[in-house]
């Protein structure tokens, strides 16, 4: 299995990192962060249009280039460095893999061309109203309505829901067998859908509340497919964030690094004191870790490998942590002015805090991985 990126894929590395410096900086997003919009319109329109990072790992038949996760890989690290402030994740790397993975043809050649051109958003809502990630017992009910479902019930923490224009839901069907569960692609155009946005730490990523009242929607996979549609899409979900979270540990252990240089007391830079060293040599140990935990998550996304639910929950745990400690860390590297509004600071810390939790904190997934060796 191939950890590394190849030269092409460092290019992209390269196209994306200067199409986020010119268009996606900090201050940008503190001006968006105090506007009504969700997200930059415009750059989202760009990223499809310049780069066709929307496209990249879709199949070409439903409109897509047809490259393959380590190619989103690299996109997502990007972006995290830059807490870039867009429905990428949940349209791009869950939803649309969803329906990859699902078993109804004509949503996907309804769907992906739109996801591939940037003219839709979609996303995951599959946490119940308690904050259950895994959905265990699903409470939103779905009845068979002809070809269709009517489906009824509130989800919650779902990334971009009032953005959507389709919401993939799970819920359990009435009157079916006991824990019997139905993926259903809900059109957000539709009577009966009511989405919310809900108060979030980290302001960067939107999370609304949703609630269907006898809505329409579509089976995309039904009883056991469900589930391993689910499971297979919260894989690549972890994956994906893992790789996000690499990117903003990074630029955060480079904020650190380049104030400890610059940043004097008793006539020295704070980076020749011991234990600024050692701080800075601790963060570069986490994050040495996240990455290789990253990226092998992303090989094992790219290639299917056998092992690939252990290395995404091994991933989403360790990239959690590093990318929590990375940014504690930076803040007592930088002193009192880390603690202000004015620092960019708090915002990944924020980011970091946030991401733990999201598709599943560091204990819910140590707690798979014991399950997996038998514990």
């Amino acid at each position: 299995m191939r950890l590394g990126f190849t030269a092409e894929q460092e290019e992209l590395r390269a196209g994306v990192r200067r199409l986020l410096t010119e268009h996606a900086s900090t201050e940008r997003l503190r001006a968006e962060l105090e506007s009504e919009e969700p997200y930059d319109v415009g750059l989202w329109k760009l990223m499809a249009e310049s780069l066709g990072l929307h496209a990249m790992a879709i199949p070409e038949e439903y409109g897509g280039a047809g490259y393959g996760f380590r190619e989103q890989s690299v996109v997502l690290e990007e972006m995290g460095r830059v807490l870039l402030r867009s429905p990428y994740l949940s349209t791009v790397i869950v939803a649309a893999n969803a329906l990859l993975f699902g078993d109804d043809e004509e949503l996907r050649r309804d769907w992906l061309p739109r996801i591939a051109a940037g003219d839709a958003i979609a996303s995951l809502a599959h946490v119940e109203a308690d904050g259950d990630w895994r959905a265990t017992r699903p409470r939103v009910s779905a009845v068979r309505d002809g070809e269709g479902w009517r489906v009824t019930g509130t989800k919650s923490f779902v990334t971009d829901g009032v953005q959507a224009d389709l919401l993939l839901v799970l819920a359990s069907v009435a009157g079916g067998e006991e824990g019997e569960t139905v993926l259903l692609a809900v059109d957000t155009r539709e009577a009966g859908v009511v989405a919310e946005e809900v108060p979030v730490l980290d302001m960067t990523r939107r999370l609304a509340t949703v609630t269907f009242a006898d809505a329409r929607g579509r089976a995309v996979a039904l009883g056991a497919r469900a589930r391993q549609v689910l499971d297979a899409t919260l894989g690549i979900a972890a994956a994906g964030l893992a790789c996000e979270q690499v990117g903003g540990a990074a630029r955060s252990l480079e904020v650190a690094v380049e104030y400890a240089k610059v940043r004097e007391q008793f006539g020295v830079p704070i980076g020749s004191f011991q234990a600024i060293k050692f701080k800075c040599a601790d963060m570069l140990l986490d994050l040495e870790a996240a990455r290789s935990a990253a990226y092998y998550a992303a090989a094992a996304v790219a290639d299917d490998a056998e092992d690939l639910p252990v290395a995404t929950s091994v991933a989403k745990a360790v990239c959690s942590d590093a990318y929590t400690a990375i940014t504690g860390e930076m803040i007592q590297v930088l002193g009192g002015i880390g603690y202000t509004w004015e620092h960019d600071a708090h915002l990944y810390f924020k980011r970091a805090k946030a991401s733990q939790h999201l598709f599943g904190d560091s204990d819910l997934h140590r707690e798979q991985l014991a399950v997996r060796v038998g514990v």
